[in-house]
């Protein structure tokens, strides 16, 4: 098995994916909902990536080196159209993390991904999105303390550091909340009934 061809190729995935983001930004297209072709490319890059997994199991930084292997993780945080490629990638990181093969903290922010997707509370506080007053905030989360203590444990700083770190990033890249909030949460709900998230 050539895990070198493999990890350049998920290395390349990744690339397309970033390029696609920095054109949005550019354009002003970021916040302005699911964009029909990131859409498309998130599927695509899943789909390949899925591939490579049936191939090699998780493509832990052992197999693949610590840039393929983080880029296989932002590909799945990125698969967000694809339930169940993402549960079941969240297993094998699981798994891969227990071995001390992969990253804890990617795990945390896979784990709290699929929770917010699911309306459930999550438990290091790593997703963020738009509230009602227009700021950008962690989605909700179990209990603040206990929240603060599970990110130190893996070696993340403070929900309220990343609240400051998540505003000033929006700013600097010129993205605005929704001007529907109510709209914008009803339209969310709706994607994830159609995509299989909850039901």
């Amino acid at each position: 098995m050539n895990y070198q061809k493999i990890a350049e190729k998920i290395i390349q995935l990744r690339n397309a994916d970033f390029e696609l983001r920095e054109k949005l930004i550019q354009n002003g297209q970021l916040s302005a909902g699911y964009n029909a072709e990131m859409e498309q490319l998130h599927n695509k890059n899943a789909s390949e990536l899925e591939d490579i997994i049936k191939q090699i199991g998780y493509p832990s930084i052992d197999k693949v080196g610590e840039e393929a292997s983080q880029s296989a993780w932002i590909i799945i945080q990125h698969s967000i159209g694809q339930p169940d490629f993402m549960r079941k990638c969240a297993f094998e990181l699981e798994k891969a993390v227990n071995e001390n093969k992969a990253d804890p903290i990617n795990l945390a922010y896979l784990l709290d991904r699929i929770t917010v997707f699911e309306n459930k509370p999550q438990l290091y506080g790593t997703q963020f999105d738009w509230d009602e007053n227009g700021k950008m905030s962690p989605n909700s989360y179990d209990d603040l303390a206990k929240v603060n203590e599970r990110r130190k444990n893996i070696g993340l700083n403070s929900l309220e550091e990343q609240i400051e770190i998540m505003r000033r990033r929006v700013k600097d890249e010129n993205q605005s909340p929704p001007k529907d909030y109510e709209k914008r949460k009803e339209e969310m709900e709706e994607w994830k009934k159609k995509t299989g998230w909850i039901k």
